[in-house]
């Protein structure tokens, strides 16, 4: 039997969101027609904006469905830019679905930093909103590799104290801890559903009062004009079905952290480092690195095993290179090394305990070779 711990690249698809989906296919209408089958698919859309918004507390109407985490973040991105903010300012350890969408938006770029766990420097950003006020501010709620917590609440207040605005990438936090849309102070919020158990090819963005989005999709008036294009019924059907039993299992999440500590003391005892251990995370994510060890060797060594895991994000074409990550919390030496265990609604405490069998053994033959080459 084989181990799949790699939920933060993409969860397996939940049994009620697969089933959601082939409800949808059979009701084969447009949700933009007015006829009985028509009227059945808008139905399926609109229980589905219902079940999202909820996930993240926050009102139905505030939801747009769109392609992905990535469009939302680019959505909420191209809006604040034509919205009239001055400059944009990153988190150093946002994902590069912010990071490259800021970059093409041609307006001055600010790199946040973070500390050596990850977590956004305040004091930094305080200094900086002084300086550069109606700002646009990208923060993610979690991290992607590290799953280390970030202090949304705390920056909002600060970003909106300088007229500035306040986006969230939460695509890896929902379904994993509590959100509060209205508490986080963000002005948007950006959602995909195969990190939740629902379907790739589906994605949503929060948007609150102060924020007004600018649509990049043109032609229908589709998502009350805020995103041209016929509605994907299946995809926004699984969305919803994932995102409410995803709220109804909150508590059951949790439980994994006890499973992700216990992973944590195999590997620091056999010489591994755990990242963000100093700060709140996410309890089913752990990154880890034993100096020495590519990353490339131990995704491959536990994949021959039978455990799947990744090295950092997994959007890099399948390639593996040193964690930005990890470089900017002040960690260099350990961002070629590092790897990321991450579970989900379907995974089991055998599942862990199985991944730090596999890379203790991996390790001791890898530190085996070395030792006999450098008494060859």
């Amino acid at each position: 039997m084989s181990a799949y711990l790699d939920y933060n690249a993409t969860a397996k698809v939940r049994p009620e969101a697969a089933a959601a989906m082939a409800r949808a296919l059979e009701i084969g209408g447009n949700p933009s027609s007015v006829h009985a089958a028509g009227r059945a698919a808008r139905a399926i859309v609109e229980g589905a904006r219902a079940d999202v918004g909820r996930l993240v507390g926050a009102k139905p109407e505030s939801v747009v469905f769109v392609s992905g985490g990535t469009e939302a973040n680019a959505l909420a991105i191209e809006s604040a830019v034509r919205g009239g903010v001055g400059r944009i300012i990153v988190g150093a350890t946002e994902h590069d679905a912010v990071l490259e969408n800021a970059r093409a938006a041609g307006l001055p770029l600010e790199v946040w930093p973070v500390d050596g766990d990850g977590v956004a420097d305040l004091a930094w950003l305080a200094d900086g909103l002084r300086r550069w006020p109606r700002a646009l501010v990208c923060l993610m709620l979690a991290n992607n590799e590290t799953g280390v917590i970030q202090p949304v609440a705390e920056a909002a207040e600060l970003v909106r104290c300088a007229g500035g605005w306040l986006h969230v990438d939460a695509v890896q936090a929902a379904a994993k801890i509590s959100i509060d849309f209205n508490a986080l102070g963000a002005d948007t919020l950006a959602l995909s559903a195969h990190k939740l158990g629902g379907p790739q090819g589906v994605g949503g963005l929060v948007a609150g009062p102060r924020a007004t989005l600018s649509r990049r999709l043109h032609g229908g008036g589709q998502e009350r004009g805020w995103r041209a294009g016929t509605e994907n019924l299946p995809g926004i059907a699984g969305f919803g079905a994932a995102a409410a039993v995803a709220q109804q299992e909150l508590g059951a999440r949790a439980e994994q952290s006890a499973w992700r500590d216990a992973l944590a003391t195999v590997v620091t005892r056999a010489g591994a480092e755990v990242l963000g251990q100093g700060a709140p995370r996410l309890p089913q994510t752990l990154c880890f690195a034993a100096p020495g060890f590519a990353s490339e060797l131990q995704v491959i060594g536990l994949d021959l095993a039978g455990v799947m895991v990744s090295a950092g994000a997994a959007c890099s074409s399948g390639k593996v290179k040193p964690s930005r990550v990890v470089e900017a919390m002040g960690c260099p030496d350990l961002a070629p090394c590092a790897i990321r265990v991450s579970g989900g609604w379907a995974s089991t405490a055998a599942d862990w305990a199985r991944c730090g069998e596999a890379w203790t053994e991996i390790f001791a033959r890898h530190q085996a070779r070395r030792r006999a080459m450098a008494d060859a």
